[in-house]
């Protein structure tokens, strides 16, 4: 017998929550404020429901970690659209508080999208690997200390402890790194600042990359890494 399990969210006010997701392109199925609130919307075959924000907690989903993964086949083309979507909506991409979208790169396997609510709904690629924490072993030096750190910052969305790494990597490897190695992780230094906010410590990386003397074939190699910085400075 064939079974399936739905996630039950919460609907904080299910109207707003309910016309968020409409922007994103679910279609709402069901809606039904009395006796208690009770929502559902659906897109590309698969179902979030939304019941009753248990008492006490504000609304605020991330209180309670609440939320669910849906598996794609690519998840790149989702996060453009529904970065589109939230732009035209909200005139402007939102990344921080409550909704927001978490920050997208290429080759990324997921991304995160927080509802009104502070649902937190998690789109996984199906073939994405399994993260191997400390850098893959075919690595060796910066080079591995960078691949862990975009696990932490892109997996994770863990700013923190990824400028941590990188900048620990920087002490211990940067002399013997590449320029091109260096330049990669100054510039997602760059695109964590960036996040943040802090525009002077952007200035100081971008410049810091281009004291590297870098050759033409890599700055062509880091040209997606500094398209990231400025597509966070939007």
């Amino acid at each position: 017998m064939a079974a399936i399990s739905v996630p039950v969210l919460w609907g904080g006010d299910l109207p707003q929550t309910l016309d968020f997701y409409r922007t994103l392109g679910y279609r709402v199925t069901y809606e039904m404020t009395r006796p208690y609130t009770y929502g559902m919307v659906e897109r590309d075959g698969y179902q979030l429901h939304f019941g009753p924000t248990p008492k006490g907690m504000n609304g605020k989903g991330e209180e309670a970690h609440t939320g669910c993964v849906v598996f794609v086949d690519e998840v790149e083309p989702w996060h453009a659209e529904f970065k589109a979507a939230l732009r035209a909506r909200y005139g402007k991409i939102p990344s921080k508080g409550v909704p927001r979208i978490t920050r997208f790169r290429p080759g990324q396997t997921r991304f995160s999208v927080v509802d009104p609510v502070g649902n937190t709904i998690i789109y996984v690629q199906h073939d994405e690997p399994d993260p191997e924490y400390g850098g893959s072993k075919e690595l060796e030096g910066l080079a591995r200390v960078l691949d862990n750190a975009r696990i932490f910052r892109d997996s994770k969305t863990d700013d923190a402890t990824a400028a941590r790494a990188i900048e620990t990597g920087l002490r211990r490897h940067g002399a013997t790194a590449t320029p091109l190695e260096r330049a990669r992780a100054l510039a997602m230094l760059a695109e964590i600042a960036a996040a943040a906010g802090d525009s002077g410590r952007v200035t100081d990386l971008l410049a810091q990359i281009d004291e590297l003397g870098l050759t033409e074939s890599d700055r062509a190699a880091i040209a997606e890494d500094l398209d990231a910085v400025a597509d966070v400075q939007e």
